[in-house]
């Protein structure tokens, strides 16, 4: 089935003519850790930003290095700037004969993904590297990928890897991207409210436990359990891929209206609506202002989110510091998921860079070695997708991190390690995901105006109108 390029850069790029809102809004991915640390969630796996605007930031590295080679980089996350301004360093200490230098651009998540895209349409004006998010990736696919194929540095390593993280930026048998983080989704439990509730956070194996822990926080302490979102996706996508399902099947068809996906939105309708144990997230989602000082104020006993969110309690919610534990997620059944993957971005070569070979080089000294994955952890906060360094002693030495939460964050991560299943991205997922946002969760949750099946079939059917046979 042949599905039709979006246009989305030409109209973003109109909506940002008549006026962004000026930017990035915040440290999105980051927050010195994550995906996602703005306060404007997008329609993708996991990074936001703003609309519009200028270069936010731009770090040069390697300036003072005679004759090194010049490359350039497009991100909509600073801090992966600081990342690769590190890598940069290594490489030059390591490779002195082949030095680099490596100027980092940060711009608004749209404007840069906008810009990317026309320039490798229009055969000029892109960068040699550059972020490109999960949700849009598969944009960048289309036709004649004008991508450098980087098979040559991931095959010999990728059993060292979650393989998933490279699924999701491959087509035709060739990867084209190299992630930052697994992004396992996993449960933050506020201990002291669980224990104030007489709950054990360990008891909680399937999701009936989990209710069943719910009502016991609500009778004995000011706090529900938890909170899911109405304006974003982060309840939703992650329990049907806990599940093994998703907006897409493996070919690309619509399975948003599935029953396994009925289900599940039922069964977070009912958290809210009938059991009780849960609210909407102040603000609508978990990355928005009202949010944060709710959880902070104890508001909430629990919260379901990828791990790259860390860094929005040390950020956000400095009271809550060594309070929290992180768990894996309830079981569905006996045997089932306790994990999902969820956000990702991925850096590419693009195919106008005047050395690609010395840039896919670089990309995998920066991305794929058990050093650079051991930097993920150590600068960004992130759990590095190259899986053997997760018990390493610099991955378990003191940080910030282990300081907040506890320090067996990577043993539990193993547990789930096998237990991610994978997403399938097509060029139709960012308008999945707007389905989710503005009509799905808003129409079950907020209004109560649709059951879960209506909302789904008509999201559904809206995306499958934009499929071209």
């Amino acid at each position: 089935m042949k599905k039709h390029l979006l246009m989305l850069a030409s109209v973003s790029l109109v909506l940002a003519a008549c006026g962004g809102d000026g930017g990035n809004n915040g440290d999105n991915n980051g927050g010195n850790n994550a995906e996602n640390n703005g306060n404007n969630g997008n329609a993708g796996g996991g990074e936001a930003s703003g609309e519009g605007g200028e270069l936010d930031a731009e770090v040069v590295v390697g300036e003072d290095i005679e004759g090194a080679t010049e490359f350039t980089f497009w991100n909509f996350q600073e801090l992966h700037s600081e990342f690769f301004e590190d890598a940069v360093n290594r490489w030059n200490e390591e490779y002195p004969d082949r030095p680099i230098q490596l100027t980092a651009e940060t711009y608004p998540y749209d404007q840069m993904h906008n810009n990317l895209l026309l320039s490798l349409q229009s055969g000029s004006g892109a960068p040699d590297f550059a972020d490109i998010e999960i949700s849009q990736f598969a944009n960048y696919l289309q036709g004649d990928v004008q991508l450098q194929p980087l098979n040559e540095h991931i095959e010999p390593v990728i059993d060292d890897f979650v393989d998933s993280r490279f699924e999701i930026y491959a087509k035709d048998g060739e990867y084209y991207g190299m992630d930052y983080h697994v992004g396992a989704t996993m449960m933050y439990y506020n201990e002291e409210i669980m224990e104030e509730a007489g709950v054990d956070i360990d008891s909680i194996e399937t999701w009936d436990d989990y209710v069943e822990a719910g009502q016991q926080v609500v009778e004995n302490t000011d706090a529900v359990m938890t909170t899911v979102e109405s304006d974003e996706h982060f309840s939703f996508w992650p329990l049907i891929s806990q599940r093994e399902s998703d907006y897409f099947d493996e070919n690309g068809d619509v399975i948003l209206d599935n029953e396994v996906n009925v289900e599940t939105l039922q069964f977070i309708s009912d958290l809210v609506h009938e059991h009780e144990i849960a609210q909407i997230a102040p603000g609508g989602f978990h990355h928005a202002e009202e949010y944060y000082g709710f959880m902070n104020e104890g508001g909430a006993a629990s919260l379901m989110m990828p791990m790259w969110y860390m860094g929005r309690f040390l950020d956000y919610m400095e009271d809550l510091d060594g309070k929290m534990q992180i768990r894996p997620l309830p079981m569905w059944e006996e045997g089932g998921n306790r994990s999902a993957g969820m956000g990702g971005t991925g850096t590419v070569v693009t195919n106008q860079s005047e050395d690609p070979e010395l840039a896919a080089e670089f990309l995998a000294f920066a991305k794929l070695t058990e050093e650079s994955n051991i930097k993920l952890w150590e600068i960004l906060g992130f759990d590095p997708p190259r899986h053997d360094v997760w018990e390493s002693e610099e991955m378990q030495a003191d940080n910030r991190f282990y300081d907040y939460f506890h320090d067996d964050i990577f043993e539990i991560l193993t547990e789930v390690r096998d237990e991610i299943a994978e997403i399938n991205i097509t060029e139709l997922t960012p308008d999945a995901q707007e389905e989710i946002h503005s009509n799905v969760m808003h129409s079950v949750l907020r209004e109560q105006s649709q059951t879960p099946q209506e909302a789904l079939e008509q999201a559904a059917e809206a995306v499958r109108s934009r499929v071209v046979e």
